[in-house]
């Protein structure tokens, strides 16, 4: 399978358009339909279907293209790896940090320590939610991220288990502040404003309430940082976070917050990363130092607790 073909099919998917594709590749749109036909033929497969709107990829192709994504990937890094041979670590990794969790304090100790020890790696940082990582982890299109999870095999995926930090219920200080540590039982009647069903904290709140008999009154779904913390302020509801996410939001709307207890609810933190695809000399670095600096982050908080 030629590298040229493979470059050539992607970029059509991704503009969805053989002329225009033709344009941007500077080559002439027969050549670049023969080399598609080429290509089709090769894998003995139809890869697109033409539309009076462009072209979009047949079941055959959004294979195709997602390994090819990949091998177009690794090819790159070859490249790379193989110019720094004997130089400083070199090339781009990606890596998602979980927004609300422990990850988004390991963003700027990350950068530091990078741009000390190895000034060469691009780092980009994408902070998001974790499945929406966890897809482009899958897909080759990220190299690693740390978000919740990882208790539950993923086809495709390796979880590392990083740490466990525990629930805490949050709630404005208009509202009644229940003790230090409260009981899952007592939270059964407040009005809640929780992330949608598929977020991992959100199945584990909802795991907990069945197993007690009861079920969470949720009153908004809410995925924003920005917008959770103005309606908790507001004394709209009250919210269930980890307790890093928690810190935070109680600092920022001088809320109250207290440990849930009966049962104790622990969400884990792992890093993610594919089970297939090796990471690149730059990245597995990268790896080493989010492991050094979660082990860090973890002693201090052992300390602090």
């Amino acid at each position: 399978m030629n590298l040229r073909r493979l470059q050539y099919f992607v970029k059509i998917v991704d503009i969805g358009s053989l002329t225009q594709a033709a344009d941007i590749l500077h080559v002439a749109q027969p050549a670049l339909s023969q080399q598609l036909a080429t290509l089709e033929g090769e894998v003995k497969q139809q890869l697109l279907l033409r539309t009076k709107r462009g072209v979009t990829p047949t079941e055959a192709g959004k294979v195709l293209y997602r390994h090819a994504q990949l091998i177009l990937r690794q090819c790159d890094q070859a490249k790379v790896d193989m110019n720094a041979a004997g130089q400083g670590l070199s090339g781009a990794v990606s890596v998602g940090l979980a927004p609300g969790t422990a990850a988004a304090r390991l963003a700027l100790p990350l950068l530091r320590t990078v741009r000390a020890r190895h000034p060469g790696i691009l780092l980009y940082l994408n902070e998001t939610y974790g499945n929406t990582l966890s897809e482009l982890v899958m897909n080759g299109r990220m190299d690693m991220a740390v978000l919740y999870g990882g208790q539950t095999a993923v086809h495709g995926l390796a979880f590392v288990p990083l740490l466990k930090e525990q629930l805490f219920l949050v709630g404005s200080d208009q509202m009644v502040a229940p003790p230090e540590q409260v009981p899952l039982r007592m939270i059964g009647e407040l009005e809640l404003f929780l992330p949608r069903p598929y977020n991992v904290v959100r199945r584990m709140v909802n795991e907990a309430f069945a197993a007690a008999g009861m079920t969470p009154r949720v009153v908004a779904e809410i995925e924003s940082a920005s917008t959770l913390t103005a309606a908790i302020a507001d004394g709209l509801g009250a919210t269930i976070l980890p307790e890093s996410m928690a810190r935070e939001v109680a600092a920022l709307c001088n809320a109250w917050q207290s440990r849930i207890t009966d049962p104790v609810i622990e969400a884990p933190l792992a890093l993610c990363q594919s089970d297939h695809l090796p990471l690149s000399e730059p990245a597995q670095a990268i790896r080493d130092i989010l492991l050094e600096l979660i082990a860090a982050l973890h002693g201090s908080e052992i300390a602090s607790g």
